[in-house]
Parts: C-alpha cells; sequence; structure tokens
C-alpha cells in the first residue's frame, strides 16, 4: 500500500491553486527535467508509489508567509515553497511579472493583519531598511497585535535579484536579513552561491525568529522527508519510511504546542 491511499482529499492550497492557473494559460505542457515520466499525485507532485501526502503536517501557525513566485517556479516539481504552504495555513502565493502586480497582492501587503518582512541577504540593501529581528508587535486601541508575515522571492538567485529590484510596490517594506551558519541540506536544487538557502529552508528559518519554533522543526523534517521521496523516485528506489527523517517527522507530528 503506498502513502496516497493513507492520505485524506486535501484542499488545494495557495501554491497549487497557483500552479493550476499557470498551466492554464500554458500553450503545451510543462516536462519536468529530470523527473520520471507519467501520473504525479496532485497533493505532492511526486510519482503515486512515492506520493508525499499522508505525512503532511497539521499544525498551528501564527505567522504567515508571502510567496512572489517567478514565472515556473510553481510547476517545478522540485520547488519547496509548496512545502511551506502544506505547512502554514496562511501561505498566499502570487506569480511575479515585471510590468504589472496583482492587486490581491497589494491588498494583502496593506492588511492591518499583518507586519510583512521582505527575506532578502541585506548586503543587496540599503542600511536604513534592513532588520534582523522582528519588530515589536505592538497592539493599538485595543485590536490583535499585527502577525509576521514573511515575503519571500521564491525563484533562482539571479532571478530573484532581478524580481528585488523590479519591484516598487515592496521598496517600503522592510528587508528582514536572516543569519544563519547553517549549512544548506537541500540537495534536489544547486545555488551557485553557497550561503544560498532553498524556500523552505528560509521559511523554517522565519518561523524560528517568530517564536514558532516547533513549526520551525517540523517544516526543517518535512523538507528532508521531501528530498528523500523525491529523490528515491528519482532513482525507481523505494521509500525508506523507518529512516531518520521519517522518525524525525513523526516525532515532532505527535507533539502538540
Amino acid at each position: 500500500m503506498d502513502a496516497s491511499s493513507l492520505a485524506p482529499a486535501a484542499q488545494a492550497h495557495a501554491v497549487s491553486r497557483l500552479r493550476s492557473a499557470r498551466l492554464a494559460r500554458s500553450s503545451k505542457p510543462f516536462l519536468a527535467r529530470g523527473g520520471p515520466r507519467g501520473e504525479r499525485c496532485a497533493g505532492c507532485r511526486l510519482v503515486p508509489s512515492h506520493c508525499l501526502c499522508a505525512l503532511r503536517p497539521h499544525l498551528t501557525v501564527r505567522a504567515g508567509v508571502c510567496l512572489i513566485m517567478a514565472d515556473i517556479e510553481p510547476l517545478k516539481p522540485s520547488n519547496t515553497g509548496w512545502l511551506i504552504a502544506d505547512v502554514v495555513a496562511d501561505t498566499f502565493a502570487f506569480g511575479w511579472a515585471r510590468t504589472e502586480v496583482d492587486p490581491a497582492l497589494l491588498a494583502l501587503l496593506a492588511d492591518p493583519q499583518w507586519q510583512p518582512y521582505l527575506v532578502f541577504p541585506g548586503e543587496f540593501v540599503a542600511a536604513e531598511r534592513v532588520v534582523t529581528e522582528l519588530l515589536p508587535a505592538e497592539a493599538l486601541g485595543g485590536t490583535p497585535a499585527r502577525r509576521p508575515l514573511f515575503v519571500l522571492l521564491d525563484a533562482t538567485w539571479p532571478e530573484a535579484r532581478k524580481m528585488f529590484r523590479k519591484s516598487p510596490y515592496l521598496d517600503q517594506l522592510p528587508v528582514l536579513s536572516l543569519q544563519s551558519e547553517q549549512l544548506s541540506r537541500y540537495r534536489l536544487r544547486r545555488s551557485q552561491r553557497d550561503a544560498h538557502f532553498c524556500t523552505s529552508e528560509v521559511g523554517a528559518l522565519c518561523l524560528e525568529l517568530a517564536g514558532e519554533s516547533h513549526a520551525a522543526q517540523t517544516l526543517e523534517a518535512y523538507l528532508d522527508v521531501f528530498t528523500h521521496h523525491y529523490l528515491r523516485a528519482k532513482q525507481q528506489l523505494p521509500v525508506d519510511m523507518e529512516d531518520a527523517a521519517h522518525q524525525r517527522l513523526r516525532g515532532l507530528s505527535a507533539l502538540r504546542e
């Protein structure tokens, strides 16, 4: 019995909906490089024999994540922004275009319940915009304190730099520059920058900074399990459900904060 037979039907999240919209606009099918041909699970993008859906964590997370995604990023089976949307219920996803911006994205950034942070390396930003920790969460006039909203540019590094330069609607946001000595464990796509994290790793670092350690650790473990399933499928090997990554994810999923 494969994992897909154990998974309940899941409502499509923001990245899944963006993927469907992008596919609907395509004039030809998107063929993922390096992956096996044939059917893929709509819930996790893996081949059915290596489905991850039954292992999807169910958490309560106060923070939100806004993914601004390069054109074909939602289509890539190796994209890890999808994993953030699996774990963080308030994940929003928008496609990026140089000449236009989705009005829903502007409305989200202006929503008073959120305190947005644009997550980007501080070395490329004017010093007065850079913060390395979250701003004080102050409640005004009896209203609830604003929740952190982490805005991530989900793209390759060259694409992300272009998106940063050519998105003037992001210019007023504080830039959160993450400080970490952690080495990336992401093995599906390599970056030319040694310090570059995959999107899911950035999301986990943001959650940790927001004081949501359990969610951060769960997202890290979920990435490790996804990587195992993805690579095993690519190599046509069975999944090891008892390896260290699966055991860690099960342990974290059993915890309740």
